[in-house]
């Protein structure tokens, strides 16, 4: 007893001394928020990048196909999956789905919920909108202007989303071309949709809903690897 209980105390001086008053394990979090803006210009930086080699490798394509009867009927087979992956912007009716936050509360008022994980809207929340139009005959889908596609990941970080390497927070707007009564029917039915309905009638937060005469998606032009990593939310 007598050795341990000098072991602990020479441990307990070091940790001390090497804190010197400070939050060893703090480093590790208190950089996240600038880790994660880093990361998006980054991320943007790149993306700007492929887009300029995406457009020289369509017009060095374009070229060969008008020079060779081959190289055109490989190019044709490939086009016209462009519009099934996503790859081309898109027009047509649908829907605009809103999700959003509690309002705060004056001065002085009690928040509508001790919890304020209750008051905003989470990832699940997000994902059970888009698994539902999907489900219910959604042709493409944007989240906050940026195209949904099979390999699309939305991230929790904190209080906010990650969505293909960008930052987003709500309002969360979801636009979704296709059978806007399809849709409809299959968010009424979607267990997450109907459980976010509830934290909307007891805390206040927003689920708006809006049939589009027309709407114009833009195309994806991101990555197509598939995603390695999943957050939470």
């Amino acid at each position: 007893m007598p050795v341990t209980a000098l072991l602990a105390g020479l441990l307990f001086a070091a940790s001390a001394h090497t804190a010197q008053g400070t939050d060893l394990r703090g480093g590790r979090f208190s950089d996240l928020t600038s880790l994660i803006d880093a990361s998006s210009k980054s991320v943007s930086k790149q993306e700007q990048q492929a887009a300029v080699l995406r457009r020289e490798v369509a017009a060095a394509t374009q070229g060969a196909a008008s020079g060779s009867s081959t190289v055109a009927a490989e190019k044709a087979r490939g086009d016209q999956w462009l519009g099934s992956a996503g790859l081309v912007a898109v027009r047509g009716p649908g829907l605009t789905v809103s999700l959003d936050d509690a309002p705060p509360r004056k001065p002085g008022e009690a928040p509508a919920s001790d919890n304020p994980d209750d008051l905003v809207v989470h990832q699940q929340d997000v994902q059970s909108v888009l698994n539902a139009l999907w489900s219910g005959g959604a042709e493409a889908m944007t989240l906050m202007g940026e195209r949904i596609v099979s390999t699309s990941a939305v991230r929790c970080v904190g209080n906010t989303l990650l969505v293909q390497g960008r930052l987003i927070g709500p309002p969360f707007v979801i636009k979704a071309i296709g059978d806007a009564a399809g849709m409809r029917a299959a968010l009424q039915v979607e267990p997450g949709v109907a459980l976010f309905q509830h934290y909307v009638d007891d805390y206040g937060l927003r689920f708006d809903l809006v049939t589009e005469r027309q709407l114009h998606l833009p195309a994806y032009d991101g990555t197509l690897d598939l995603p390695t990593t999943t957050g939470s939310g």
